[in-house]
């Protein structure tokens, strides 16, 4: 994709990488459950956000920056209308674990809309990028959403709300429904890579009740510009607002909403 936006994106998630790739050498050479794990992942995850924002703001120097905890890095851009939504390691629970599945997540705003999205496997060396309106590439091939149109045959992907979030009562139902109704379910842990598979008709399916918009961004433009759809629960395009969404091929997304927003309602109702 030839556009400045994506080419600094990709560079800042790149670098990002490299120190990714560092934290996981030094977390192996450590007894498992060591007192050190926790500081040497919170270190990457300041590190590698500090990576990305270096590069972003050499090129970008009037962008908000917005990474953990949602808050913007400098005051002084606070009302940019152009805002990077970084998520530094996406699947960090993974990440500390040794478990080989997180990522790199990148999204660029203008206003309300997600108009660039990169999200970097390190593990895998596979690069997802995508522009508004201009599709969305793997590695700089193409990206389609699977054919699937019947939830029977769907593989669908999850996140599980934590052990003691509100949302998981009202979750539960909504997950042995589906799992009542489609082929399988995955829950892998990583948001943003889970979305990029959708886009890349790995998975058919994604839902997720408790999200931050940091986690969707990148994987929801992915996933709408290789053909998929988008949307809350209620089937609304404004999800980046909420923490519920749906993402899928289009010939099962209604299908996905219907079972899950049944589900939680008679869940909440009840």
């Amino acid at each position: 994709m030839n556009d400045p936006s994506i080419a600094v994106a990709v560079r800042a998630a790149h670098n990002a990488a490299a120190v990714v790739q560092d934290a996981a050498r030094d977390l192996t050479r450590l007894p498992t459950f060591s007192g050190d794990y926790a500081d040497i992942v919170a270190r990457a995850r300041r590190e590698i956000e500090d990576a990305i924002a270096t590069t972003l703001t050499n090129a970008f120097p009037d962008h908000a920056i917005v990474g953990e905890g949602g808050k913007v890095r400098d005051d002084r851009n606070a009302n940019a209308s152009w805002r990077w939504i970084v998520d530094p390691i996406d699947g960090t629970r993974n990440f500390a674990h040794g478990y080989p599945y997180y990522a790199v997540s990148l999204a660029l705003m203008h206003g309300s809309e997600v108009t660039h999205a990169v999200v970097l496997d390190p593990l895998r060396d596979e690069l997802f990028t995508a522009i508004k309106a201009r599709g969305a590439q793997l590695n700089g091939v193409q990206l389609r959403v699977s054919a699937c149109t019947h939830l029977e045959d769907a593989l669908i992907g999850t996140v599980f709300p934590k052990r003691r979030s509100r949302k998981l009562e009202s979750y539960l139902p909504s997950l042995n429904a589906m799992i009542a109704r489609c082929a399988g379910i995955r829950r892998s842990g990583a948001s943003a890579l889970d979305l990029a598979h959708v886009a890349a008709g790995r998975l058919d399916g994604f839902w997720v009740t408790s999200i931050r918009n940091l986690d969707v961004a990148a994987g929801a433009l992915l996933v709408r510009e290789a053909g998929g759809r988008v949307g809350d629960f209620a089937g609304g395009t404004d999800f980046l607002k909420g923490s519920e969404v749906i993402a899928s091929t289009p010939g099962i997304f209604v299908a996905m909403r219907e079972v899950i927003a049944a589900n939680v309602s008679s869940s909440a109702n009840g």
